[in-house]
């Protein structure tokens, strides 16, 4: 599971803030042969008339009335709900940066135009959330909960609408996360065939392709999942994101921590102990909140790891939109980074 910054945290994350008010009815679940599939149905453009269900990741099958359109979801899913041509209201998540722009967790959304229920974990205003009138709320899930979804108000929150994850961790690679992120948004009445998907695809697929070839080409580069913070340096596992599994199933070889905190993502080392595992490359968590190089520089053990001194830092989207549009710039910047390296290790 990715780590946030702005407190310690636990296996979910943090202790969530209670809150919120009267809450609007419960919408009615209902189904039909008719309906909107996430997982069947001709992709004609658009979702069916009647009701809509979609058999999330959490197993559980969602339904409204009639397709959705007040839409509110975790910032990332909702980015790449964007990227297929589905709206939404509201986003809960990273959205907006100190200064006001773009969160890299937004995507391309304008944020200008969705409600910010919270922008940083454990924050998510129930009263504006209920005042949108929701249909549907969609997050993704890493540990079988609904990401960034407060534990003290989910109560409150999950009877307001009904809510769909799609998984992103765990067992699921990342080209079955885009799969699955790609189904509910065609339930919600995106054109898979539209020319722009289309081309997305293809070029994930052909950035695939050149990690492939990059790893074949320049065997050995080990390559440090790494995560800074101003007490301690994080070392992540291969195993247990969707990106870095599907990064390893093309061939990337990854240092791979010997002792894994509670949840199994992560090693947490004292910046003392920073260099405990060398690398050729560092792929480098880039979320707001998280330490950039030029704070880094100020740790010395930092500066002395092999790839630091060599220059091999690539940014890591540690929580990935999943479109295949953003997913590709993800595998080609990879490539990119695996075929220019030496090795320093």
């Amino acid at each position: 599971m990715p780590k946030s910054r702005t407190s310690s945290f636990t296996r979910r994350g943090f202790v969530a803030a209670g809150g919120a008010l009267g809450l609007v009815a419960v919408l009615a679940a209902c189904g039909g042969t008719d309906s909107a599939k996430g997982d069947g149905g001709k992709d004609n453009g658009a979702a069916a008339s009647g009701p809509w269900t979609f058999k999330d990741d959490l197993g559980k099958d969602v339904s409204t009335k009639s397709t959705p359109k007040n839409i509110v979801a975790f910032t990332g899913t909702a980015a790449a709900l964007y990227d297929y041509g589905v709206p939404v209201k509201g986003v809960f998540g990273p959205t907006k940066t100190a200064d006001g722009k773009p969160d890299v967790q937004a995507g391309s959304m304008d944020i200008s135009k969705v409600e910010i229920l919270g922008n940083v974990y454990d924050e998510f205003n129930v009263e504006k959330y209920a005042a949108l009138q929701p249909d549907l709320l969609v997050t993704n899930t890493w540990d079988g909960t609904y990401w960034y979804v407060p534990e003290a108000s989910k109560d409150k929150i999950l009877k307001l609408a009904p809510a769909a994850a799609v998984k992103v961790g765990g067992d699921v690679t990342l080209d079955k996360a885009l799969e699955r992120t790609a189904d509910l948004a065609k339930s919600l009445g995106a054109d898979l065939n539209a020319k722009k998907t289309v081309d997305a695809k293809a070029r994930f697929e052909a950035a695939a392709a050149k990690v492939r070839e990059a790893t074949k080409a320049n065997p050995g580069i080990k390559v440090l999942v790494g995560s800074g913070s101003a007490d301690l340096f994080y070392v992540s596992t291969p195993e247990t994101s969707a990106d870095l599994k599907y990064f390893k199933q093309l061939g990337v070889e990854f240092v791979t921590p010997e002792k894994l905190d509670e949840g199994g993502f992560f090693e947490s080392l004292s910046w003392e102990n920073a260099g405990k595992y060398k690398a050729d490359v560092v792929l480098l968590d880039n979320r707001t909140g998280t330490l950039q190089p030029d704070t880094l520089k100020e740790k010395a053990t930092w500066a002395e790891l092999p790839a630091v001194k060599a220059g091999q830092i690539t940014p890591r989207v540690t929580e990935p939109i999943f479109s295949y549009d953003k997913c590709a710039q993800l595998l080609e910047d990879l490539a990119k980074s695996i075929q220019s390296a030496k090795k320093v290790s």
